[in-house]
């Protein structure tokens, strides 16, 4: 999701895209479920491909009971990997044959189950131990049969992304949110999280810098010191050595290494060549380099605050609250989630005061660095989620073309204390007042004003254009008066909707 994280590509292995992967496979089952056909028909081609990932995954399913070793990993990758080379050669070189196949819907979903069970194993294996998850792996090819996973440090997006899984309980949401409150995550000014914690880069004189051990390890460069030769290292006066200041990455090195080949010193170039290069990488740690994130001090950079990823964040804790509630967890648990859920949206400020929060609290603005107010001013695809986060808390749903409310969120200060008027603009483009007295609350949803009222007793009534009316002694309308709605047909004048106060927040 982060394009600071950009430097990334090629060695690391995003935990983010496999949470949500997670998501997105869970709903993929629903489809295949709902599905009444039997089998579709796809090209011989990927029916192939399909064949070999599937059988991938289906013949390691027995080592995801454990931690996958190495040397299993490095199987797995490269039976996936090959799948994919091999799929996407034939199209290059020959094109598709235009020969369809049927595949049964059945195995389709088995594939499904199949990789559920690979993303579950994984996300279970990224905990860490303070009840983060790891957001990025970096991944490091040991040897021909061998390929390791090392971990960076706590990033805000893993979090998100790992609530947003779906996979977690609320107790083990709850674990999460609780550990990043205690982190290295939360800026305690702003009362909001950071996209990764704040460190202090190493200065100009730190860099670069390897100690007389190290180089006491190849013979090489030992002998490259004794002769004076300055082609790989130099040698400060306090007798600690530095890279060539003129190598860029490896392959500047690879290149001194060439030309030295071709000197007396072509053994020992042939002996240490890979110490060497290793020797760099540990000096410079170019495999962690994630890019803008680890470097700039704004722009998404070293302590800022990205306000679209904590109005994710909101979301995601949202979708928590509500998983929790509908699987009838413990009600501390929900309660505490919903703490959570309504003091991260006090930290994303739309209250805060000017001089808090840097600008007008109700304009938009991308992120807030360490030391400044909030900083570039626009809208970003935050907007998204504070709206989808406003209907959760209001408890507008849709379910099978039928609109319905479940105010389970809805706290009972946001009703008012006293009547007021309520100005909207209706389906026809014309401006509208209605008065709303107190104890009630009230939006608009496609243009029709919806009016929450405290009661003792749950129900709605739609009131029409032409002023007859229909109760329902349930908060879910039928398919008919929903869908006038959604055509924002001006039908429906205005919805009233009884909530009973025993069960709101």
């Amino acid at each position: 999701w982060n394009d600071a994280n950009n430097a990334l590509v090629g060695n690391g292995v995003s935990m983010v895209t496999l949470y949500y992967l997670r998501r997105f496979l869970k709903f993929f089952q629903t489809v295949l479920s709902n599905s009444e056909r039997k089998e579709v028909s796809i090209s011989a081609e990927l029916l192939d491909f399909f064949e070999i990932i599937k059988n991938t995954f289906s013949n390691h399913s027995n080592l995801l009971n454990s931690e996958v070793s190495d040397t299993d990993r490095k199987v797995i990758v490269d039976g996936l990997g090959q799948a994919g080379s091999a799929y996407r050669e034939q199209i290059y070189n020959n094109g598709f044959s235009g020969n369809k196949q049927a595949i049964a819907l059945q195995i389709i979903s088995q594939f499904v189950d199949d990789c559920l069970k690979a993303l579950e194993q994984s996300i279970r294996v990224n905990k860490r131990e303070d009840n983060l998850y790891h957001a990025y792996n970096l991944l490091t090819i040991e040897n021909e049969k061998e390929i390791s996973i090392s971990y960076l440090s706590e990033m805000l997006e893993g979090q998100v992304a790992v609530l947003s899984s779906g996979y977690l309980s609320g107790e083990e949401a709850l674990q999460v949110l609780d550990a990043m409150k205690k982190s290295a995550l939360f800026r305690d000014d702003q009362y909001s999280y950071l996209l990764y914690p704040n460190k202090q880069l190493p200065g100009f004189l730190e860099k670069n810098t390897i100690d007389g051990d190290t180089i006491q390890q190849s013979e090489l460069l030992k002998t490259l010191d004794q002769s004076g030769i300055a082609a790989i290292l130099d040698k400060d006066i306090h007798g600690n050595y530095h890279f060539n200041g003129n190598f860029k990455n490896a392959n500047d090195v690879e290149a001194a290494l060439d030309d030295l080949a071709n000197s007396e010193m072509a053994d020992l170039v042939a002996k240490d060549r890979s110490l060497v290069l290793q020797i760099f990488e540990d000096t410079f740690n170019h495999k962690a380099f994630t890019g803008r994130s680890g470097t700039f001090y704004g722009y998404e950079g070293l302590g800022s605050i990205y306000w679209h990823m904590v109005s994710k964040l909101q979301l995601a804790v949202q979708e928590c609250c509500l998983k929790a509630i509908a699987e009838k967890e413990n009600e501390e648990v929900i309660g505490r989630l919903l703490e959570h859920y309504y003091e991260i949206n006090e930290g994303i400020g739309v209250h805060k005061s000017p001089s808090l929060y840097g600008a007008f609290p109700t304009d938009p603005y991308s992120h807030t660095p360490a030391g400044k107010g909030a900083q570039q001013p626009g809208m970003t695809g935050q907007v998204k989620e504070d709206i989808l986060s406003r209907y959760g808390e209001l408890g507008i749903f849709v379910k099978q073309g039928r609109l319905y409310f479940d105010p389970c969120l809805l706290r009972k200060n946001e009703f008012l204390q006293e009547s007021k008027l309520f100005d909207y603009v209706d389906v026809n483009s014309a401006k509208q007042q209605i008065q709303i007295d107190q104890g009630s609350l009230c939006f608009t949803y496609c243009q029709v004003p919806v009016i929450y009222q405290l009661a003792d007793n749950e129900g709605v009534e739609v009131i029409y254009k032409n002023n007859d009316s229909k109760k329902l002694e349930t908060l879910i309308l039928d398919a008919e008066t929903s869908n006038q709605i959604f055509q924002r047909t001006g039908v429906v004048s205005r919805i009233m909707v009884q909530v009973k106060e025993s069960e709101l927040r």
